[in-house]
């Protein structure tokens, strides 16, 4: 099983390659049109710094677009910005938490959209975990300081190049 680190442009296109490679997730999230954007909120001890926001774009569960937004992008086209720190996203791809718990108990914030609908989209959230998470993910957390390090200066680089 491959395992990809969290956070980069790698967990993206991987998610989004078996996403459109299996048939189940779109008709699992048929009913989803949505512009969602998950800000990763600034961890300097991950080695994210500034916040990071990725996002998905789905129409009746095809996907369209799973990749990194600038702030200024993600604020013109969201339906929905939700933020949560990378150790509560964490908690989230590995299935310790649920978006609809951490989400009514403010542990998710909602920066963009009304609450309302999130919650009409939430019950279909361990769906597209399931999707972000089809290989193992290593955390920041879990990286030797020579890792860390070498992600650091990844992201620094993916970051320019992706303008984000």
């Amino acid at each position: 099983m491959d395992v990809i680190r969290y956070c980069t442009p790698e967990w993206l296109s991987e998610s989004a390659e078996l996403y459109h490679e299996n048939p189940k997730f779109q008709q699992e999230l048929s009913k989803i049109t949505t512009k969602i954007m998950f800000r990763i909120t600034a961890e300097p001890a991950w080695g994210i710094d500034p916040d990071i926001i990725f996002g998905a774009i789905m129409e009746k569960g095809f996907l369209h677009e799973l990749r990194f937004f600038s702030v200024e992008e993600a604020k013109r086209i969201a339906d929905f910005i939700v933020s949560a720190t990378p150790q509560g996203w964490k908690k989230i791809l590995r299935k310790e938490n649920k978006f609809v718990t951490d989400f009514m108990l403010g542990k998710i914030a909602l920066e963009q959209g009304s609450k309302v609908g999130v919650l009409a989209i939430a019950p279909y959230a361990n769906h597209f975990v399931n999707a972000l998470t089809q290989f193992e993910l290593k955390f920041q957390d879990e990286l030797s300081p020579e890792e860390l390090e070498e992600f650091r200066s990844y992201a620094r680089e993916f970051r320019a190049r992706l303008d984000i």
